[in-house]
């Protein structure tokens, strides 16, 4: 479990070792040293990813924490997930919770989707769908994919915001252009129920296709359905049209 948990985190900081890669590690250190939160965010990236330095995840949440301290928006970020999962420090949800509000209070769009998620599954924090939602929607207005998924799902559902169909299918749909496989099935329903949008078998099936190329298990099916339906409406059609000529 804990390479897994390696490979998110590293996910999260390859970004930030790319920018921080070529920075000599002994200069980063001493302007950590003197306090510069940004060289003590850059010198926890760097034992993170191991640049300059054996990799060293104690030594990575520490410098990460002091430059938490000093308001550094991405360390906050950084260090609340460490707490998520118990890396380089003792695992614990209310200081996850702490330092993930802190970054998403700043605008961290990451941030602001794990403080929904957390408010969505009482991780660390009573279960409140209302401020889960609130969280969600402010990450998803960032272009965060997963939260415009989870909000549009609880416009569908009504759950923590009003029901409203459209709502649910206008941020459906900015998940689903980003490839989000969920939302483009999803999407797809919506088009070819007529909910939050006019009805439109022809879009229908174009995100049914796209979440079936992504291996959605329902995705196929609603596809050829959708096809089946097609195919016996176009045929009766065409027998009415037929009875109608032969009638003249």
């Amino acid at each position: 479990m804990l390479h897994v948990v390696r490979w998110c985190i590293g996910l999260f900081v390859i970004c930030f070792a790319l920018a921080v890669q070529a920075e000599d590690f002994e200069a980063v250190k001493r302007a950590a040293e003197q306090g510069d939160a940004q060289a003590q965010f850059n010198l926890g990236v760097k034992y993170n990813s191991g640049q300059g330095v054996e990799r060293n995840d104690v030594e990575a949440a520490k410098w990460h924490h002091k430059a938490a301290e000093q308001g550094q928006v991405d360390a906050q970020f950084i260090l609340g997930t460490l707490y998520a999962v118990g890396l380089g420090v003792a695992k614990d949800d209310a200081e996850a919770v702490k330092w993930s509000q802190k970054a998403a209070e700043q605008g961290h769009a990451t941030a602001q989707y794990n403080l929904g998620f957390r408010y969505a599954h009482g991780r660390g924090v009573a279960r409140d769908d209302a401020e889960a939602a609130k969280w969600y929607r402010m990450a998803a207005e960032q272009g965060n994919v997963n939260a415009q998924y989870n909000i549009g799902r609880m416009c569908a559902i009504g759950l923590g915001v009003a029901k409203d169909d459209a709502e649910a299918a206008k941020w459906y749909r900015m998940a689903a252009e980003q490839g989000h496989l969920s939302a483009q099935y999803n999407l797809g329903e919506m088009y070819a129920e007529g909910r939050g949008v006019k009805r439109d078998d022809s879009e229908a099936m174009e995100w049914f296709r796209k979440a079936a190329e992504q291996e959605h298990p329902d995705a196929q099916g609603a596809l050829d359905a959708l096809k089946k339906n097609q195919s016996l409406k176009s045929r009766f059609l065409g027998w009415l049209r037929g009875l109608f000529r032969s009638a003249k």
